[in-house]
């Protein structure tokens, strides 16, 4: 019997370091991947920005040449489509919607059929995508511009 045990050899320490070295890059990979899948929901952002709000027109009502003009930017990763616009509470659902803004792109203008307006209000404008969150909100006062250019409120 002790001439069996005797004869036995243990496994040698370099293959066992290989095989130890292999498992944990093996586990770190699937680790790796793991949290890689993670990440990628975070990733895709949306930021979009207000940079800037024009009234046209002459805001007396009617005015059928009445618009606001919305400027938006989208420095996030994915594109977002803004279903809704909200201007004083006032919540606006009205066609070409949704209007898509463009990840990584130019400014967009968003032109929204607006008829009167007083000069030197300020007027809330809050963009909604299409799972009804709010994506950017401004605030601006009104500073009408007519038809031939000029200004006529402050």
């Amino acid at each position: 019997m002790r001439k069996i045990l005797k004869n036995r050899k243990a496994l040698n320490p370099v293959v066992a370091a290989i095989i130890l070295v292999a498992v944990t890059v093996a586990v770190s990979i699937a680790v790796a991947a793991w949290m890689g899948s993670l990440s990628i929901g975070f990733m895709e952002t949306k930021e979009v920005t207000i940079t800037n709000i024009a009234f046209t027109g002459t805001g007396v009502s009617p005015d059928p040449a009445a618009t606001i003009v919305v400027s938006v930017i989208n420095t996030g990763r994915t594109n977002v489509a803004i279903s809704m616009i909200d201007i004083n509470g006032e919540k606006r659902i009205f066609t070409p919607m949704p209007a898509t803004i463009v990840a990584d792109a130019p400014a967009t203008n968003i032109t929204i059929p607006y008829t009167t307006w007083e000069a030197g209000s300020n007027y809330i404008v809050s963009l909604f995508a299409a799972d009804s969150t709010m994506v950017a909100s401004s605030t601006a006062s009104v500073s009408l511009i007519a038809t031939d250019g000029t200004i006529i409120g402050s």
